[in-house]
């Protein structure tokens, strides 16, 4: 059944059938928690909205106002800090600028009063001269990091799948990584995003919200099973308004309300003919654009296709400069617009990694 389910899916949704597949395995860890997901999830935006608020409005009150919305410039995170001012208009918005992100983006988030913009101690250049390249998804990554550099040969043993399960093994598809020609590593985003939002944190004292949905991952849904939105008892806490929301619902929102969105780098919202949900003319996610993680499931134009075309300059830089093409040649991923491949195809397989 969970076969047949997950190959249904179409490359677009190739790590959403992951997820169910996740979450069938464990049905048990995540009752009833994941059962009160999935009824929250079903309900009509315009109570989302109002369940939402609530939590944001708990969340101010437990912390006495020492808040503040993590804020990246993309359609989730705008929807989350309208949410958050319109319940409470002086919460400041903070922003990393890694160097990584679309210049549409970095305009628009200069365009939004009362946003802190923060910078990394290191570059992208630097981090992945130090590091290595984050490549295919942060778990695969990081699993091909550890099987190379661990001290620990059971840990080894485990990501390689010597132990008899599959549990914290590397995918078969990407084994052929951990002999690479390059450094490979998950920590770009720790060195570049979450280190100096947790800087600011710190030294200003301030609690973040976060745009964080359960349906984008399987760790987002174990943690909103665990800790649910207000996560007060997590090591580092954070609010997550959204979790139980959509990427629909998102769309639907700044439609509905008229929402200012960063429309120069996303392109106007319309419905899809085929699966009737809303999208985006142009880009679906920004977040980093030297970032390669999930480029594989991407269809033609990838987001280096398409930088090829809509910022040369950019595209030369991360290509050549950073030499990202020997990643992406190695993965078999298209990078020139000139070059029609699906790049990897991406058949279900039960592993459980991407």
């Amino acid at each position: 059944m969970i076969k047949t389910l997950a190959k249904s899916y179409s490359e677009g949704y190739y790590e959403k059938a992951l997820l169910l597949r996740e979450v069938f395995m464990n049905t048990k860890k995540f009752d009833p928690s994941f059962q009160k997901l999935k009824q929250m999830q079903s309900l009509p935006l315009e109570q989302k909205i109002i369940v939402s608020k609530m939590r944001i409005r708990q969340w101010h009150q437990h912390y006495e106002g020492r808040v503040c919305v993590s804020f990246s410039g993309g359609v989730d995170s705008t929807v989350l800090l309208h949410l958050v001012r319109q319940e409470f208009p002086d919460v400041k918005g903070v922003f990393v600028n890694t160097g990584l992100e679309y210049p549409q983006i970095v305009k628009f988030v200069h365009s939004i009063p009362n946003i802190d913009i923060i910078r990394p101690k290191l570059t992208y250049k630097e981090v992945i001269e130090k590091y290595g390249y984050p490549i295919i998804s942060k778990q695969t990554s990081e699993k091909i990091e550890e099987i190379r550099t661990t001290k620990s040969e059971r840990l080894r043993n485990i990501r390689l799948g010597n132990t008899g399960s599959i549990l914290g093994k590397l995918s078969n598809k990407w084994m052929y990584l951990v002999d690479a020609p390059f450094k490979i590593s998950s920590r770009c985003c720790d060195v570049l995003k979450k280190a100096p939002l947790l800087k600011y944190q710190r030294e200003n004292q301030v609690f973040p919200y976060v745009g964080t949905m359960a349906e984008e991952s399987v760790q987002r849904l174990q943690s909103y099973c665990k800790h649910s939105c207000n996560a007060f008892n997590m090591k580092k806490p954070q609010s997550r308004p959204l979790m139980f929301w959509s990427k629909n619902d998102v769309l639907q929102y700044l439609r509905d309300y008229n929402v200012d969105y960063c429309k120069s780098i996303y392109g106007d919202i319309i419905t899809d003919n085929t699966t009737r949900e809303l999208t985006t003319t142009l880009a679906k996610r920004t977040g980093c654009t030297f970032c390669m993680f999930g480029v594989h499931l991407e269809k033609y134009p990838n987001r280096f296709q398409r930088m090829q075309t809509e910022n040369p300059a950019l595209y030369d830089y991360c290509i050549n400069k950073l030499n990202l093409k020997e990643p992406l040649e190695y993965c078999h991923i298209p990078y020139d617009k000139d070059d029609f491949g699906n790049g990897i195809q991406t058949d279900i397989q039960f592993d459980l990694e991407d």
